[in-house]
């Protein structure tokens, strides 16, 4: 296998890495701007700019855009995050010329067309209103409000129905025109692919993009800010949603990789902790789990299950009970062990992905301004320490908690206040508020 990194002449950045023995291609546009850019009246600008990207160019329609990729078989799709958004593609050996293409002419070309805007408004409205039926990702949007209030990384990225309906065809070529900029870019493909080739055809798609920064750019990032505190939503719903959550590591950190052993370990699979005693032992759920992600200068180590109404209160007490005992005794070796082992076939598992390779490449360079070699990965793993996995749960233990409680009605909010007290562990005013219309954060 072979992983071959160039840059454009305009800082456009190109990787590829080649799978002997592929017959298809992953390749994308991953740009290093999301949520995270968008300004308190952009709300949800990035999430609409990826959608509309799709609905007509100067030299496509929107029905030519897919009619062009299906006809070969291939695919096209995008998504946005707080801090990236990605188009993507994927096709058979040979095709890779064409999913360029058309990536590049969405996002050069693109119209915006007012009529298009108002069509896809009503689809994004109610892609906000689906999630008012899911009690997890109400208590997700909830929980990232309560961690970062006031700020854009504790926004919703779909935007709230009032942000999405003022969006104009001007603020879409504007926020593109500002953030969209080729030292922004990162072009990856990975599978059946040379590098000479894709680097022909970005140099030619994309070589024209000016380096230079337009007007605007840079407005709306601040650095996140964690503070905590507790948020619920009066909404009902058959089983209550518990989210409890402590200020984490960013991906940057050297930690970063001690969270996610811990998360494994605590949360991570069948044999965790919480797993263990709280549903095989208890009963008191189907599924809970731990998760640790991180942005460029914070992040967030979650816990969330859901369970019966009557059930809430002694879930959240052996949450504590679980978390108090990692940090006070701390982890046993054959934990640590397990969950390193874990961690590390899932990073070496996806790479047999060209998926989830070209967009591991292009996070790297997007984060780190270089490759991190799977074997360095690895390394890392293996460096994470028992005393450094009880050092870290020990950190969260003393820290402030984030909570949010969906599903039990009028209740949530008590429950809420409950899981906050028997989780903070030292003193100071901390933020209770009730929320009845829950605001959404997630996004495919």
């Amino acid at each position: 296998m072979t992983t071959t990194v160039s840059t454009l002449a305009n800082g456009l950045r190109i990787v590829t890495h080649a799978m002997p023995g592929v017959e298809t291609s992953s390749l994308g546009v991953w740009i290093g701007v999301g949520a995270r850019q968008e300004t308190e009246q952009q709300q949800g600008l990035s999430h609409l700019l990826e959608h509309m990207a799709f609905k007509g160019t100067k030299n496509r329609t929107a029905m030519q855009i897919a009619e062009e990729i299906e006809q070969v078989g291939g695919e096209i799709n995008a998504a946005t995050s707080l801090e990236t958004t990605a188009y993507y593609a994927r096709t058979l050996k040979g095709d890779e010329g064409l999913a360029l293409e058309i990536l590049a002419d969405i996002l050069q070309n693109s119209t915006f067309d007012r009529a298009e805007l108002e069509r896809e408004r009503e689809v994004i409205l109610q892609e906000i209103a689906a999630t008012q039926d899911s009690p997890d990702e109400i208590a997700y949007d909830l929980i990232q409000e309560a961690a970062f209030p006031g700020q854009a990384v504790g926004r919703p990225i779909l935007g709230t129905p009032e942000s999405v309906t003022a969006a104009t065809p001007d603020d879409l070529h504007r926020f593109l025109a500002a953030h969209y900029r080729p030292h922004q870019m990162v072009v990856s493909a990975a599978g059946a692919v040379e590098h000479s080739a894709i680097e022909r055809h970005v140099s030619a798609l994309f070589g024209g993009l000016s380096a230079a920064a337009s007007a605007g750019a840079g407005l709306g990032e601040e650095p996140a800010r964690y503070v905590g505190g507790a948020r619920s939503s009066k909404k009902a719903f058959e089983q209550s949603h518990v989210l409890m959550g402590f200020e984490g590591p960013s991906y940057r950190a050297p930690d970063a990789f001690t969270a996610q052993v811990f998360s494994g370990l605590f949360g991570g699979g069948m044999s965790s902790r919480l797993f263990q005693e709280v549903r095989e032992k208890r009963g008191l759920c189907y599924s809970i789990y731990a998760a640790a992600w991180g942005l460029s200068d914070s992040g967030m180590f979650q816990i969330h299950a859901a369970t019966g109404h009557p059930m809430v209160g002694e879930l959240i007490d052996v949450i504590g009970t679980e978390l108090a005992d990692v940090a006070d005794v701390g982890p046993t070796p054959r934990e640590v062990a397990r969950a390193k082992a874990q961690l590390k076939a899932g990073l070496l598992m996806s790479l047999e992905s060209s998926g989830a390779r070209a967009e591991q490449m292009a996070r790297h360079l997007l984060v780190h301004g270089h490759l991190i070699a799977p074997d360095e990965l690895v390394a890392r793993v293996d460096a994470v320490t028992v005393e450094g996995v009880r050092a870290f749960a020990q950190r969260l233990a003393a820290s402030t908690v984030s909570v949010a409680v969906v599903g039990s009605g009028k209740k949530s909010e008590a429950h809420a206040k409950r899981a906050q007290k028997v989780l903070t562990a030292r003193g100071g005013d901390v933020e209770e508020t009730g929320i009845g219309r829950a605001k959404v954060t997630k996004v495919n």
